[in-house]
């Protein structure tokens, strides 16, 4: 499809990133608007005519749930204005943490939210560095999981850190950081905390030798970041040189900046898929997935190959 019939637009929660997408992409952010009335329920609508276009729509769906609302709403209004296609840019899928049914009587969040998303008619979803990788299996439509392993693996070698190793903060993240470890030809290294509730870590223990290391933890979500910090903090106490983090997501809630801010990491690199807290600590770095997204909204328009991308 030509160009022309490709728009672009953001929700509130990303309209940053969805602009530097645009712009990588090759054409302005398309305009819209959000009304909203005094019981705090909105309306968005598109500003220009989206008829027979292409219609990719960049939001994370972290907290507050408006942020989901808002997408679910704009691919409907989208669909509505006779758009020939809709496909979601959704770079943090929120609610991908519950993705089983672990304990009883609880919800699935994971595949209601894909419910939602399939009940607004939309034709794909684009999103990055999924939680559990079976989310893909919720939907009957395409959807293009991306990795931010193309961009961290680059950026580190530039860094061409001495005496490297990878680790990961606990088991469930172990496949994840082996595959780093692999493709930078380097030792691994594991801890594994046991929690008696959700964001309370009660203990943690070293699995492989990191003395003498300049240690990455490669994660995929900081939330309150008691799992990073912990980690952090256990193999700079068995003998590491230096400790960083990279990770995908920066839901960064409650403590996590003060807790990063007086931990023992050099520097915390992070995606843009989530817009940083205006209190975030100067430890924090940004590396942006701009790009990536854009080189795939052409692949997608072009019917090329996205899976090359990450090979």
């Amino acid at each position: 499809m030509s160009r022309k019939f490709v728009s672009i637009f953001a929700g509130r929660a990303t309209t940053e990133l969805g602009r530097k997408i645009a712009e990588a992409y090759g054409k302005p952010l398309g305009n819209s608007s959000v009304v909203e009335f005094s019981d705090r329920e909105f309306q968005p609508s598109y500003d220009e005519s989206i008829r027979g276009h292409h219609v990719f729509i960049v939001q994370s769906t972290m907290p507050p749930t408006d942020n989901l609302m808002e997408l679910l709403l704009m691919i409907d209004a989208a669909k509505r204005a006779s758009a020939h296609k809709v496909i979601a840019v959704i770079p943090y899928f929120g609610w991908a943490r519950q993705d089983r049914k672990d304990q009883p009587r609880v919800s699935i969040g994971a595949k209601l939210v894909a419910n939602l998303l399939a009940a607004t008619g939309v034709n794909r979803i684009i999103t990055l560095d999924l939680h559990a990788d079976q989310i893909q299996g919720f939907f009957d439509i395409p959807v293009d999981a991306l990795y931010a392993s193309s961009l961290f693996i680059d950026h580190i070698k530039k860094m061409e850190i001495p005496d490297l190793l990878i680790a990961s903060p606990d088991i469930g993240g172990s496949k994840r950081a082996s595959a780093y470890a692999k493709r930078l030809d380097c030792d691994l290294a594991i801890c594994h905390k046991q929690r008696s509730r959700a964001n309370v870590v009660d203990s943690m223990t070293l699995i492989g030798d990191v003395k003498d290391k300049n240690v990455i933890i490669m994660d995929d979500i900081i939330d309150t970041a008691g799992t990073m910090v912990k980690a952090g903090q256990l193999i700079m106490d068995n003998g590491a040189k230096s400790v960083r983090a990279f990770a995908t997501h920066a839901v960064c809630s409650g403590p996590a900046m003060e807790r990063i801010q007086n931990s023992v990491f050099e520097e915390v690199w992070v995606t843009d898929s989530i817009p940083l807290r205006k209190d975030a600590s100067p430890k924090i770095k940004v590396i942006s997935t701009a790009q990536l997204f854009a080189d795939v909204i052409h692949r997608i328009e072009n019917y090329e190959s996205i899976s090359s991308l990450f090979k």
